[in-house]
C-alpha cells in the first residue's frame, strides 16, 4: 500500500486509478453522507492538528499514601490533644510535654481527634475535589499525599496535602474545573465545621501576662464570632475550640490556595477567566505576596515557596489548546464565586505574637 503521506511523483504519467488505496470513511458504494475518500497527492491541502497522548497511567503506590496519612494522622492529633489542653486552661500553654504516657493514651482519642478529623476532612475535601474533577476528565492523577509535621512545629501538625497531575490539561474548561474543584469542596465543609467550632467556643479573659499568638480573623471567621457570641468585651477573647481552630486553618489554606500566582489554583483560574493578561495579574500580585511577608512573618516561608515555583516555571501559564476561547457563563459565575471565597477566607496577618499589639 502506498504512503498517502508521501509526496506524489509529479513526472508521473496520469492514471485514472490514481486515487489513494486508502479511505477515512466509508462503504464500498459512494453516497451522499460519506466523506470524500483520501487522495494522496492532496497532502498539501491539510493542516495539521495537535492531538494529545496521554502516557501510560501510572499505578499509585498506595502504601506510600497511606503511611504519610497515617503519621498525618498521628502529628495533628498529637497538635490536636495541646489545643484542647490550651481550650481547658483558658488560653494556658497546654500540658502535651507534661503529660505522662498513660494519661496521653487515655486522652489521645477523645481529645486530639476533635482537631484532626476535622483538619483532615477539610484538606482531604480539597485535594479530593481536584482528583475526582481529574477523573471525570480521564486525566491520570495521582491520590493525596499528606505531609505530616511532627509535634516540636506549633500549631497545625501538617503542612497540608497535594496531588500530582501526571499528564497535561488540555482545554480551559477542563483546566478551570480541576482548579476550583478543591477550593469548593473544602469550603463547603470548613464553613460549617467553622460555625459548629466557634459555637463550642467561649469568652474568657485573657491573662494580663499572656504572651500567646494572635489568630487574624478573616470576614468569615468575624460573621460566625458576631453571629453566635455578638460583640466581644475589652480585655476578652473567644478561646476557641480545637474544632473551631482547624477551621480557621482551613479557611487559610483555602484563601492561600486561591490567591492568583502562576500554578496555585486561583493562578489556574486567573489564567482560564484571562488568558494571556493573567501574566500581568501573577507579577502583581507576587508583588503583593512579598509586601504581606514584611508585614507579617508567618507568611515568609508561604511567599519564599511561591517565589521559588515562578523561578522554576516562569510567570507564564502554560497553554492550552483553546486558549482564546471564553469561558462559559456558568464557569465565569464560578470564578466570582472562587473570588468571594478568597475574599472572605484572607487575613493579610494570619499570625503574630500578642505581647506585639500591646
Amino acid at each position: 500500500m502506498p504512503d498517502p503521506f508521501s509526496p506524489s511523483d509529479s513526472t508521473a504519467p496520469a492514471r485514472d486509478d490514481a486515487r489513494a488505496d486508502v479511505e477515512l470513511y466509508g462503504n464500498d458504494e459512494p453516497s451522499e453522507t460519506t466523506p470524500e475518500p483520501y487522495r494522496a497527492g492532496e497532502v498539501s491541502t491539510y493542516q495539521p492538528v495537535w492531538v494529545p497522548i496521554g502516557a501510560p497511567r501510572v499505578r499509585n503506590r498506595i502504601w506510600l499514601h497511606a503511611l504519610l496519612f497515617f503519621f498525618t494522622i498521628l502529628t495533628t492529633t498529637l497538635i490536636g490533644i495541646d489545643h484542647w489542653a490550651s481550650f481547658q486552661d483558658d488560653f494556658g500553654a497546654g500540658f502535651l510535654s507534661q503529660m505522662a504516657p498513660g494519661q496521653f493514651l487515655a486522652r489521645f482519642w477523645h481529645m486530639g481527634f476533635w482537631y484532626s478529623a476535622t483538619i483532615l476532612l477539610i484538606l482531604g475535601a480539597h485535594e479530593l475535589g481536584h482528583y475526582f474533577a481529574c477523573r471525570y476528565y480521564r486525566i491520570d492523577v495521582s491520590l493525596p499525599y499528606f505531609l505530616p509535621l511532627p509535634p516540636p512545629f506549633p500549631l497545625t501538625g501538617t503542612l497540608g496535602a497535594f496531588i500530582r497531575i501526571r499528564q497535561p490539561v488540555t482545554t480551559k474548561r477542563q483546566l478551570f474545573d480541576i482548579g476550583v474543584a478543591g477550593p469548593l469542596a473544602g469550603f463547603i465543609l470548613a464553613v460549617p465545621a467553622l460555625f459548629v467550632g466557634v459555637a463550642l467556643s467561649h469568652v474568657a479573659r485573657v491573662p494580663p501576662d499572656f504572651t500567646g499568638l494572635e489568630l487574624g480573623e478573616p470576614l468569615l471567621f468575624r460573621l460566625a464570632s458576631w453571629t453566635i457570641w455578638g460583640p466581644i468585651p475589652d480585655g476578652y477573647s473567644l478561646n476557641l475550640h480545637p474544632m473551631a481552630f482547624a477551621a480557621w486553618f482551613g479557611l487559610l489554606a483555602t484563601a492561600l490556595n486561591l490567591f492568583p500566582i502562576g500554578q496555585l489554583d486561583g493562578g489556574h483560574i486567573s489564567y482560564t477567566v484571562l488568558g494571556r493578561r493573567s501574566t500581568i495579574v501573577t507579577l502583581v500580585m507576587m508583588g503583593v505576596a512579598v509586601s504581606l511577608a514584611f508585614v507579617s512573618s508567618s507568611l515568609v516561608l508561604w511567599t519564599v515557596l511561591m517565589a521559588a515555583m515562578l523561578f522554576a516555571f516562569g510567570a507564564k501559564h502554560p497553554p492550552v489548546m483553546d486558549e482564546q476561547v471564553p469561558l462559559d457563563r456558568v464557569r465565569l459565575g464560578l470564578a466570582v464565586v472562587a473570588l468571594l471565597m478568597f475574599v472572605v477566607c484572607f487575613t493579610p496577618v494570619p499570625i503574630r505574637p500578642l505581647d506585639l499589639i500591646r
